[in-house]
């Protein structure tokens, strides 16, 4: 499955950006998935994950009630829209699979938030 990020960009603390992840292959929907994001020296963190028919969602405590995660099967997509974003927020974030095992990483697509 290959795995391709978009949206990311520059933006100001408290503004918003919506990122994309589109998958190939005929097994995105019976994957849970997840939004991943790792800056310089740091592990890469989940930070959102949604099960494969999109009943349940998760998240990291730092991006309660500011992210929100979705899937389209039928298009073999995911979305995660972020508002009031915080120069925290700054990194690469990538999609894959909710927990492992992983497939192949995309380049992921950079959010880089200025305060």
């Amino acid at each position: 499955v290959q795995l391709v990020e978009s949206g990311g960009g520059l933006v100001q603390a408290g503004g918003s950006l919506r990122l994309s992840c589109a998958a190939s292959g005929s097994t995105f929907s019976i994957n849970a998935m997840g939004w991943y994001r790792q800056t310089p020296g740091k592990q890469r963190e989940l930070v959102a994950s949604i099960t494969s028919r999109g009943a349940r969602t998760n998240y990291v405590d730092s991006v309660k009630g500011r992210f929100t995660i979705s899937r389209d099967n039928a298009k073999n997509t995911m979305s995660l829209q972020m508002n009031s974003l915080k120069p925290e927020d700054t990194a690469v974030y990538f999609c894959n699979t909710g927990p492992p095992p992983f497939w192949s990483w995309g380049q992921g697509t950079q959010v880089t938030v200025s305060a």
